[in-house]
């Protein structure tokens, strides 16, 4: 958000921001910018339960936040979005803001899905998820896992029924299915066809049909991915300069647990390890051949290192293409599991099934990245290929042109009321 932020100022454009709150809040005021904070506010405890009820990790049974949270969040974004004039939402994971920009009458533009999109479930391309969604899945041959995979984001309405009890509440138009739920009406899709596999011509001519809202647009970036203007701790400079292989750990959005298991299983393979602990507490386990720190700027990070280990949302696999490093991928959800497999195909990267993290599974793939040349041989023939890529520009630059066309809709259709009335 705040590099789309930085991109739309500088064309011109006018924007505010509003946030909930959360642990990483204070980057807002480290960056300089100016923002309006939202009520209710997201305390670490609220946030560290968000996590636990995500998509693909919590029940499908429900929508990670109480109905009067629902209602609570979407009528405090609208108010905002009256008070500030906006024409036009552009959000992250906030997934209130579907229900709040229908409610204030603007269209929402959203980045968050990543690849996550229709043309990708229409032309096969999700594989079989690590971690089945739905308990009788992991059942079915892979082959009927990845078929249902593709076929059940559109006519599925899991994650969505508190959502669609606040929208009756509201007054305003439901969210039809799990995959209407993470697309916005203009939804950007911060990937590359070389590496996705669907050409900018298919996907950007999609049109919503059963299962979607109507009007959704999907436009190419290409990447956007963090990059913090944070400086590298002294200690973690002395770290990576250090003689021999360093893996980077940078598992959000996993249990504190599932974290531990996976440092100790990456040991195991030779590296030092440099632990990204986000929300967790892991102190006890610095020092050594281990350093943690609570938040890094994995884009200055990932460079230096010789193999990656993430949970694979789409920010992370793009910095580790953008880095040349190959990546050992834990999905926890079928979105990091398309992350990952993209870039397994493309050579550069490992899936470790969440179930296997904690075993030698993990410990076998870090070994492997790292002693067979041609992971990272791979790795660097993307990053050549993503280098001239600017996402946030363009992303501001798709934004833009939305809003021009907006404006343009809405002058025609004033002049025409206008003429009416005098005729």
């Amino acid at each position: 958000m705040l590099a789309i932020h930085g991109a739309l100022r500088a064309l011109g454009e006018s924007t505010c921001i509003a946030t909930h709150g959360g642990p990483w809040e204070y980057l807002l005021a480290e960056a300089g910018v100016t923002w309006t904070r939202l009520e209710p506010r997201m305390s670490p405890e609220r946030c560290a339960r968000l996590l636990r009820d995500l998509p693909g990790v919590g029940s499908p049974r429900q929508s990670m936040y109480s109905d009067e949270e629902i209602l609570a969040h979407a009528r405090s974004e609208a108010e905002f979005i009256r008070q500030s004039g906006a024409e036009m939402a552009v959000a992250g994971f906030t997934l209130t803001t579907l229900l709040s920009t229908r409610l204030s009458g603007i269209p929402l533009a959203t980045s968050h899905a990543g690849s996550y999109v229709p043309p990708v479930f229409d032309a096969g391309l999700m594989p079989a998820p690590s971690r089945p969604p739905l308990p009788l899945l992991g059942l079915l041959p892979s082959n009927l896992q990845r078929r249902f995979m593709n076929w059940s984001p559109a006519r599925t309405g899991i994650y969505c029924s508190g959502f669609n009890r606040a929208a009756r509440a509201l007054g305003v138009e439901a969210v039809p299915s799990f995959a209407a739920l993470l697309l916005g009406d203009l939804t950007l899709v911060t990937d590359i066809p070389a590496i996705l596999g669907v050409s900018a011509e298919v996907l950007e001519s999609w049109r919503p049909g059963r299962g979607y809202r109507v009007g959704t647009t999907l436009r190419y970036t290409g990447p956007l991915y963090a990059r913090l203007d944070l400086p590298v701790p002294e200690r973690v400079e002395r770290f990576l300069d250090q003689p021999g292989t360093v893996a980077y750990v940078a598992l959000t959005s996993t249990p504190e647990a599932v974290v531990r298991e996976v440092i100790a299983a990456v040991r195991q393979a030779g590296p030092r390890v440099l632990v990204a602990s986000t929300v967790h507490d892991l102190s006890d386990l610095d020092g050594g051949p281990v350093l943690v720190e609570r938040l890094l700027p994995s884009d200055r990070i990932m460079p230096r290192v010789a193999v990656a280990v993430t949970t694979g949302g789409q920010g992370s696999v793009q910095t580790a293409v953008a880095s040349g490093v190959p990546l050992a991928g834990i999905p926890l959800q079928p979105e990091q599991d398309l992350n990952v497999h993209l870039v397994q195909r493309q050579g550069m990267a490992l899936c470790v099934p969440p179930h296997a993290a904690n075993s030698v599974a993990t410990t076998n793939a870090v070994r492997r990245l790292l002693d067979e040349p041609s992971y990272r041989d791979h790795a660097q023939r993307l990053q050549s290929i993503v280098a001239q890529i600017d996402g946030a520009k363009t992303a501001a630059q798709v934004i833009s042109h939305y809003l021009a066309d907006l404006r343009g809709r809405s002058a025609s259709s004033s002049a025409a009321a206008c003429g009416q009335s005098v005729h």
